[in-house]
């Protein structure tokens, strides 16, 4: 596997739209501590940027041997509202940053039925250029549950379009995240998401889902106990052969520094996975 950090890393849970640290600092936290990849997102760079300032960006992770693993386009699709789908509906710009990044993999958002013709659609586009399209595993989306998950998949019935496997949001909206669950998802997995959370029903945040209600929680760090069983997770990937990339996704800027969150949070994950060097 391969160990690949979000600029999310600097968000804040509460606002996608900006971090707070330059795309430079991001690149040199990932570098120093021996990320092989960014995730990019739009909040330092999407549809809205200047093509020659994502050429100068590549540029820049080239020479420090990183690269791009996935890439998030728009501001709506990690916001999760009812524009995220629209992406589907002209995928063009998507791909065309993608391949300014010369990265193979786009998130992209669906939440309605008449979603699934416009994904094949735009996966057909995609297809002819490269490019993957995935679906996180997210509340209040057509991927809450994981038979729901599965029957999207099949419909929509593309090679490059899959999952992004996510246990946090599986378990906020009542599902096993564990072996049975990524054995179903192992055909489609095409990225990992991993950040933590204690349930708590008085916890400081919650996530209302359509199929379980609103599930209350605390941030944790990825290493602290009482959240995601990390070790069924990892256990669960390697017993599928998984070897792509597994993506901190967590938004911790208000639980620790952005540094100290990116080298602890490789620190863990290399205790319990299997990563390259």
């Amino acid at each position: 596997m391969k160990l690949s950090l979000s600029v999310r890393i600097a968000e804040s849970f509460r606002d996608k739209t900006k971090t707070t640290l330059s795309f430079d600092q991001i690149v040199q936290l990932a570098k120093k501590n021996s990320y092989h990849a960014i995730c990019m997102r739009a909040s330092v760079a999407g549809i809205h940027t200047p093509a020659e300032r994502i050429i100068q960006m590549h540029s820049i992770l080239d020479e420090k041997g990183l690269k791009v693993s996935m890439v998030t386009g728009d501001f709506a699709i990690p916001q999760n509202n009812e524009h995220g789908p629209d992406a589907l509906r002209n995928i063009t710009p998507y791909l065309d940053l993608a391949r300014n990044f010369d990265c193979e993999l786009l998130r992209i958002s669906m939440k309605k039925e008449e979603d699934i013709t416009w994904a094949q659609r735009a996966s057909d586009e995609a297809a002819e250029r490269g490019i993957r399209l995935a679906h996180q595993c997210h509340t209040r989306s057509l991927f809450e549950t994981v038979q729901g998950s599965l029957d999207i998949l099949q419909r929509v019935n593309r090679h490059n379009f899959g999952i992004i496997y996510e246990p946090a949001n599986l378990e906020a909206c009542g599902q096993d995240y564990g072996l049975d669950t990524i054995r179903a998802f192992a055909p489609y997995m095409f990225n990992v998401y991993v950040q933590n959370q204690r349930a708590n029903p008085q916890g400081t945040d919650g996530l209302d889902t359509w199929t379980a209600g609103t599930f209350r929680f605390d941030h944790i760090p990825l290493h602290d106990p009482g959240g995601i069983d990390w070790q069924r997770v990892f256990d669960g990937l390697t017993a599928v052969g998984y070897e792509g990339y597994v993506t901190v996704h967590q938004a911790l800027a208000e639980i620790m520094e952005p540094p100290e969150a990116a080298k602890v949070s490789a620190e863990f994950l290399r205790s319990v996975g299997r990563f390259e060097i």
